[in-house]
Formats: structure tokens, C-alpha cells, sequence
């Protein structure tokens, strides 16, 4: 797995320090003062060539000298002494370095590339270089060279930047927040973002994971490890560069909308992760998710002794999507029996300023019983009347007895004492209770919580299948591409447009080419024998944007007004741009659908995610309107229903006044179709449908253009290799004879097979759940369902098989590969009452066959020693058995592939 060995570097039992000096000032001699100070309770070895001793403690001259293998080498030795202390440790038995060295440069024949190397030889595993170190609170360790060590917490914290940890570190000292781990990346030579997504996604310690991000390396492997870390916990991310422009300038309305950070803004959506836009925004996050969990709904309530203050909160709630909380009959009547006649009456439940502790705590504890509310904020203006530390000592006393009440099943409460000194900060925090320096932070940070549970709802939803109606002619459209790049062409010719959108089912207005005015003359007549008006537009591969040169003529109705406006479209493009080739024009029959929505679809290349689909409101000012969405392919229906809903033309879609409604997921289909097509055809490198006319009849493309390029290979393993999220995978899909002529299907498992596996597990002992889970399995609930139903098809894959003649789901076998695609982890399953008739065995050999196709070179599993029925097939199929070392009743099976 990419967290091969990531235990022993982040919660080692035995460090070394190596390149620790003598100096006061210098990052060395700060890595062992922090070592030493936070009472690392492990084996402990200084190595210094130079000195005996350095700060009172013994060096050793190398690491051979020491009387004990150590799992970490922490490295802050000079750059080129690097590759060496590696080799040294690798030879010992040490499970990875820290590299908090820098300087050992990038590419061919650098230092980097010989640790590399030498890394390896040993399966060491390495963080950094370059990098301010680790903080691991749990283990006292404190590897960096910050200035104060984290308490313990249950914040993880990945950063590639030190300075944002190092200021993490202080926020949280203030706040009484604490860390489960702190881990600066550097410069990411082997351990990433995407493993340590991984590490403390699995981590019981871990509570949420916030990141700090300022470039994705491998954008595959971290959609894979943040879409996985995200069902299971809280995953928050602030990126820097924003304002940030593309890699190149985009030749097309698509390229242009999908600059760099909305490219980010869309994966960290996709992966379910929650983006924030500051270190401040970062730092709220962290005081809510690090203290309560998230509500039921997104309805709260405000308990405030400031009207103004209460209002204020209210307004940004709804800004921010979320809904006043409306108060019941019930807690009405309650609160009108403890409360002052001059109190708000609704909320925001405002109690009037002069409120004190007792009249806080009535109030709250009102609320916290009111089923109208799914949270409750408490907001407190300090005045000379009530004192603001009694009440925070009153409210927090309630919140503790209401928690141990409640359970797991309490309301989060969040505080805001504006202005409160250090004392009720400590206080509040001490509690758990959240709080913040203003309303404005006190509603984000209960949005948040928010926005994780409907993040955690959309990964776990079922999307509907695609429509079997739907079978695009993948052939023709190839061949239409490679003729042009063939002819050292960039664009598609209109023409050739029309016909690969007719190969995707995508409507397009009869096009025609004419090479000159006479030509254009005889396809106009064509037009007009439909019963149609003309539109004419200047054919040329240089000309971007026709309307700049005046390319468009509209609403002809006559051969004599064809032949007229050719020659003048074309005289007046020769003129405006002599250096353009101009082939002639395009001859399109004139669309009038008065109450369309004109709308823009399309596909852009990121350096970083490969293939973006964009959508928004189209016209000839896209780029001024800057109304656009954006999603990585692949699209199923509610994903592109999803991203149609992010934009402000999606208003328009629905019906109003004498305007009908656009017909129902006609323009979801385009998209769906468009992402498709990336995955058949890498080839295309920009595609804009500008307009796509919409309306209660269905969708209509008016124009559109396509650049083409020789594809790009972005991401290792199979699949598309322009996604950075996999593709269905409908190659694997297999038709198989087992014996006594039993015919079954087998296919890669799908997000919308959960009611089948439901039904699939009644048909399975307890005997065999225990066998597959190692565990008693009473209950099987919808998120663990759908955990397993939601593949990236990238490092998690199941064959889910079905009898043909019931088409009742038969069995199921799964494989987990590492990020890095050497080695996998499989699982099967298989109706209790359908064994001994080959399907274990068949299967078996099909997730072998995958494995081999991916480039892995082992496949491994966990057996119970009594499953002997397993273990002989494994033996069968050539897997080495032996017992598991640490738990006698397991054994450890594993197949090298090559």
C-alpha cells in the first residue's frame, strides 16, 4: 500500500539524528533541542563524524555505531552526504528517512535522484527534502525545527509549506487545539500527499485532515487517496496561487473558462474535499472539526444578548446556504416562561443585553431540547451589567451535562464571545466547545460542519445508470480525428464537427462547407428547400472567434442575399487578416427558437487533471459573464445534473412566466456524451458547443469548434490516461461457461449496485462473513455499502459476477492496489449456497489477470487459518503461505506476477 512502512517514520520506536551540529544557531542543533525537549519515550542515537558530544548527548561517528537499528533517520546533514547516510541506513534496517536537508537539486544525476536510488534498494521509505520536519504529539516526537511542539490532538496536518505548519503550531497553542500528527512534505520525493491522505484516513487517532497545498504532483493518485479519506472523515484544504492563470493561453471560450484554480476547485470537489480560502478559514475549520460533529441538518439557532450581532449572523447564514432555525410551539411557550416579555420572540432569540448566566442557561438548555434546530450558536457581547466569563462558565457547565445526555447523539454548539479575553477563550476550548472572534467566523465554522455531511452524503449516492439508448459510434468519430491530425491539421473542419457530434448523438444545425460564393449560393438553396433561413460564417482555422471580423451574417432568406453576403464576409476577413488562411464559409441552416436558453459546453486540457468538462452560459461574452462550472470526466447523470446546478444560467433552465421548462437532463445528456467522448478520443485537446440552444423540445448545437492534438499520456495505469479519475472500465466486462455449463456474468462493480449487494448478502452465511470480514457482520448499513460500491476504478477494483439465466449477483472479489501500482490487496465473497461449482476459482483467476494487465508485480491477501478451503486454492494458484507473525490465527498469502 502507498502507506508501506509510513508507521514506522510517523510512530517510530527508535530514532537517529544525523548531521546534528554544534552550532546554537542552526537547523541541526534545533531538530535535537526539539527531539530532547518533547521526551521522545523511544531509543534515541545522535551520529556526528566530527563530535563526541554535542548539548551534553553522545554521538556516535556513523550509524553502524549505534546499539540499536533505527526505524527513522532523521537527516540534516550537508546535501551531499545525503545519498550516503541513506545507503548506510538501508543497509541497517531503518524503515525511511526525514530529509530535512536542502539543496540536493532535481533531475538526472542530482543528489535527489541518487537518494533516490539508494532509498529504494532498501524499501526505505522517504520524507522530504527540504522540508521543516514532523510533529507527532502521540509518540512525543518532535523531528522539526519549529518553534513550539503541538499538544496532542486529533487534527492531522500535511503541508507543503513549513511555515504554514510552524504557524498552525502557534494558533493551536493559543486555542487549545491539538494534532494527532504534523507532516511537511518538501519537495515530495517518494512520501506524498496522497500517501499520508492515506496514513491518517486510517488513523483512529485522526479526526479531520487539513491540508495545505500549493501544487499537485500525481493528480490520479491523490483523486484516489482524498476521495477515499474524505468518506471516512472530514478532509479540509486551503491552496494557495488562486489568482494563478493557466499554463497556456487557451485558444477556445472552454480553455479560457477553465483556468488553473477552477481546474482545483472542481477536483477537490470531485474527491469530496471541503476548500477553504484562507489560513483563517483553515484555522475555523480546524476549532470545529477538531470538537463536535456534524449536524443532522443545516438548520441553527442563534442565543445572542446583542439583537444587531444576532441579525448579522442570520444574514450571512443564509448567504452561506444555511437556514434560520424556526422555533417550535413547544419551545416558544418555554422560553416565554423564562425569559423577559422584551425578548426577540424568534430567532435570532435574542435575550437583551442585560442577560446574565442564568438566563443564558435557560434559554440554551430550551434550544437544545427544540427538535426545530439541528445546532445552536451562542453569541455574547460583553457589558458592564453580566460578567462574560460567568456566563461562558454556565454555558460550557450545560453543554457537558447536555453531551453526556446526549451521546453521540447531541447537537453541536458553537460560541462567539466577541471581543472575551484569553481566560474564556481557554475556557470555551477546554469544554470543546467551539469558538470564534466573531458571528461571521462562528457561522462558517458551522457550515463546515455542514458541508461535511453532505460531502460524506454525495460520495455515498447512487447515481443512476446510463441510458442503454445511448451507444455512441466510438469508430467513426476516432477516424474523423486521426484524419486530421494524419493531415497536420490542429481544428476539425465544421463539417467534420457536425459529424462527430452526430456520432455522439448530439443535435447540430445542417452544416455545409463552400469554397467560394457560388458554392455557398448552391448550399443555401439546400437550406432553403428545408424550409429554413441561412446563416453564413467565415471558414478559416486561423480566425478563433468569427464575430471579430465581422464572420457572421444571419437570417438570410434569398440566393441573392447568400451570394452578396459571401463576398462580403469574405473580402472583409481577407482585409482584417491577410496572414489567415481563408478557406471559404460555412453555410448553416438559421436556428430561431426565441425562448432557448443559449448555453456553452465543452472540454479544456489541464497540465495538472487532463481533461476538464466546462458548462455555463454561452454567447459571444462568456468570458465577461464568467458564468461557468467545471467537473472531471467521467460524468454519470447526477454528476452532470451536479454540475449544471453550480452556475447561474441553471435558474434559467427551469421554467418562468410563459417560458417552458428546458426538457428534462437534455442538456445533462451533452455533458455526460462530451465526457464520453474524452474517454474514447484523448486525442481532443479543446472542444467548444458554442451556443448549445436549449428549450422545452430538447438541445441544438449552433456552433462549435474542436482542437485536436497527438494525446498526452498524464497518469500511469490503465484507462484513459488523460483522467485523473478512471473511466468505467467496460473492457473487463465477461461472459464465462463454469462447470456443468454454468453461464455467468462478470463486470467491473458499479456505485448503483448497492441494492444488490444488499440483497446478494442475505444470501451469505455468518459462518462465510466472518471467514471474508474476520468478524462478526450482523448489519450492513448504507455508507459501508456504498464504501465499497464506490470505485475509482484507479486503485480499488471488483468484478461483481451474476448467474444469466436469474441474473441474481453470485459473488464478488475485490483488489486494492498501492498507489504506486506494485502491489495489491484482494478479497472475495461468494453466495453461501453456489460453492464447489468453480465460480472461486474463475474469479480468482480474473482478478490475477487484472492485476498482471495493471503492471503489478505481487498480489497478497489475508486468510483465516481455518479457511482451508481458500488457502488450498491459493496454494493452487501459486501463492506463497505462511503464517502472519504478529497473529497466529492469519495467514499471509502472496503471488509475484513478474
Amino acid at each position: 500500500m502507498s502507506t508501506y512502512r509510513l508507521k514506522n517514520l510517523l510512530s517510530p520506536r527508535s530514532v537517529a539524528l544525523v548531521g546534528a551540529s554544534a552550532r546554537p544557531v542552526s537547523v541541526g542543533r534545533a531538530v535535537l533541542e526539539n527531539i530532547r525537549k518533547a521526551e521522545f519515550k523511544g531509543q534515541f542515537g545522535l551520529v556526528n563524524p566530527r563530535h563526541a558530544e554535542i548539548a551534553g548527548i553522545a554521538a556516535v561517528k556513523n550509524l553502524d555505531k549505534l546499539p540499536f537499528v533505527p526505524e527513522l533517520v532523521v537527516i540534516t546533514a550537508p546535501a551531499r552526504e545525503v545519498p550516503g547516510i541513506i545507503d548506510q541506513a538501508g543497509r541497517r534496517g531503518s524503515a525511511g528517512a526525514l530529509i530535512v536537508s536542502a539543496g540536493l537539486g532535481h533531475g538526472p544525476g542530482s543528489l535527489q535522484q541518487e537518494a533516490i536510488a539508494e532509498a529504494r534498494k532498501y524499501g526505505m521509505r522517504l520524507i522530504g527534502p527540504n522540508c521543516l520536519g514532523i510533529m507527532m504529539p502521540a509518540v512525543s516526537l518532535n523531528a522539526s525545527f519549529a518553534a513550539h511542539m503541538p499538544g496532542a490532538g486529533n487534527l492531522a496536518l500535511i503541508s507543503q509549506s513549513g511555515a504554514i505548519a510552524a504557524g498552525m503550531v502557534d494558533w493551536a497553542a493559543q486555542r487549545g487545539v491539538g494534532f494527532s500528527g504534523i507532516v511537511t512534505i518538501g519537495d515530495q520525493i517518494d512520501v506524498d500527499i496522497a500517501d499520508l491522505l492515506d496514513h491518517f484516513a486510517m488513523d483512529h487517532k485522526t479526526r479531520a485532515i487539513l491540508l495545505y497545498i500549493e501544487a499537485i504532483k500525481d493528480a490520479r493518485k491523490f483523486m484516489s487517496a482524498a476521495r477515499a479519506a474524505a468518506r471516512v472523515k472530514p478532509v479540509v484544504v486551503v491552496k494557495s496561487g488562486r489568482m494563478a492563470q493557466g499554463a497556456k493561453a487557451a485558444a477556445t471560450h472552454t480553455g479560457a473558462l477553465a483556468g488553473a484554480d477552477a481546474v482545483y476547485d472542481a477536483a477537490f470537489r470531485r474527491a469530496g474535499v471541503l476548500r477553504v480560502s484562507d489560513l483563517r478559514e483553515l484555522f475555523d475549520c480546524a476549532e470545529t472539526l477538531g470538537r463536535v460533529e456534524s449536524p443532522a441538518g443545516k438548520r441553527l439557532a442563534i442565543l445572542t444578548n446583542g439583537g444587531g450581532i444576532g441579525v448579522l449572523a442570520i444574514d450571512r447564514l443564509v448567504e452561506l446556504d444555511g437556514i434560520p432555525a424556526s422555533i417550535s410551539a413547544d419551545a416558544r411557550a418555554k422560553l416565554d416562561a423564562v425569559l423577559p416579555p422584551t425578548w426577540s420572540g424568534a430567532n435570532p432569540v435574542d435575550i437583551v443585553g442585560d442577560a446574565d448566566a442564568a438566563r443564558y442557561a435557560a434559554a440554551l438548555e430550551v434550544l437544545l431540547a427544540d427538535p426545530d434546530n439541528d445546532a445552536v450558536l451562542v453569541l455574547n457581547v460583553q457589558t458592564a451589567i453580566a460578567s462574560a466569563a460567568d456566563i461562558a462558565a454556565t454555558v460550557t457547565e450545560l453543554v457537558g451535562k447536555y453531551r453526556k445526555q446526549q451521546g453521540r447523539w447531541a447537537k453541536p454548539v458553537l460560541a462567539a464571545w466577541v471581543g472575551a479575553d484569553q481566560r474564556i477563550i481557554q475556557a470555551l476550548s477546554g469544554a470543546g466547545v467551539p469558538n470564534y472572534p466573531t458571528e461571521d467566523d462562528a457561522v462558517r465554522g458551522f457550515m463546515h460542519l455542514v458541508r461535511h455531511r453532505e460531502v460524506v452524503e454525495e460520495l455515498s449516492e447512487v447515481p443512476p445508470a446510463m441510458p442503454d439508448t445511448f451507444v455512441p459510434d466510438a469508430r467513426a468519430a476516432k477516424q474523423i480525428v486521426a484524419a486530421a491530425i494524419a493531415d497536420g491539421r490542429r481544428w476539425l473542419e465544421p463539417v467534420e464537427i457536425k459529424h462527430l457530434l452526430e456520432a455522439y448523438d448530439i443535435a447540430m444545425v445542417p452544416t455545409y462547407a463552400a469554397d467560394d460564393v457560388e458554392q455557398a449560393v448552391a448550399r443555401a438553396n439546400e437550406v432553403f428547400a428545408q424550409g429554413a433561413t441561412v446563416v453564413l460564417k467565415i471558414l478559416s482555422r486561423d480566425i478563433t472567434h468569427k464575430s471579430d471580423v465581422g464572420g457572421v451574417v444571419l437570417n438570410l432568406t434569398t440566393p441573392e442575399a447568400v451570394r452578396a453576403a459571401a463576398t462580403d464576409i469574405l473580402a472583409r476577413a481577407r482585409k482584417l487578416r491577410p496572414e489567415a488562411r481563408i478557406e471559404g464559409v460555412i453555410v448553416q441552416a438559421m436556428v430561431v427558437k426565441a425562448k432557448a436558453r443559449e448555453l456553452i459546453l465543452g472540454l479544456a486540457d489541464d497540465p495538472t487533471f487532463g481533461s476538464v468538462v466546462v458548462f455555463g452560459r454561452g454567447g459571444t461574452a462568456v468570458e465577461i459573464i464568467n458564468d461557468k462550472a467545471l467537473a472531471l470526466p467521467p460524468l454519470d447523470l447526477q454528476l452532470a445534473r451536479d454540475l449544471i446546478e453550480r452556475t447561474r444560467v441553471s435558474r434559467l433552465l427551469k421554467a418562468y412566466r410563459d417560458v417552458p421548462a428546458v426538457k428534462q437532463d437534455a442538456v445533462a445528456m451533452v455533458l455526460v456524451k462530451l465526457a464520453q467522448m474524452a474517454a474514447d478520443i484523448p486525442e481532443i485537446r479543446e472542444f467548444d458547443i458554442n451556443p448549445l440552444l436549449a428549450d422545452e423540445t430538447g438541445v441544438t448545437a449552433v456552433d462549435a469548434r474542436v482542437a485536436v492534438g497527438p494525446p498526452q499520456r498524464k497518469f500511469a495505469g490503465s484507462g484513459p490516461a488523460n483522467f485523473a479519475v478512471r473511466a468505467y472500465p467496460s473492457q473487463w466486462e465477461r461472459r464465462l461457461a463454469l462447470k456443468d455449463d454454468w453461464r455467468i456474468f462478470v463486470r467491473p462493480l458499479r456505485p448503483e449496485d448497492e441494492p444488490t449487494i444488499h440483497e446478494f448478502l442475505r444470501h451469505v452465511t455468518q459462518h462465510d462473513l466472518r471467514l471474508r470480514f474476520f468478524a462478526p457482520m450482523k448489519e450492513f448499513t448504507h455508507e459501508f455499502i456504498a464504501r465499497l460500491t464506490q470505485l475509482d476504478y484507479a486503485r480499488a477494483m471488483a468484478f461483481i459476477a451474476f448467474d444469466e439465466a436469474t441474473n441474481e449477483m453470485v459473488g464478488v472479489v475485490r483488489l486494492h492496489s498501492d498507489s504506486v501500482y506494485e502491489s495489491g490487496e484482494y478479497a472475495i465473497l461468494l453466495r453461501s449456497d453456489l460453492k464447489g461449482r468453480g465460480l472461486g476459482w474463475t474469479l480468482m483467476q480474473l482478478i490475477i489477470d487484472y492485476a498482471k494487465s495493471e503492471g503489478l508485480k505481487t498480489i497478497s491477501g489475508d486468510v483465516l487459518q481455518e479457511n482451508t478451503v481458500m488457502l488450498d486454492m491459493c496454494r493452487q494458484l501459486g501463492f506463497e503461505v505462511k503464517p502472519d507473525p504478529t497473529e497466529p490465527e492469519i495467514c499471509d498469502v502472496r503471488l509475484k506476477l513478474r
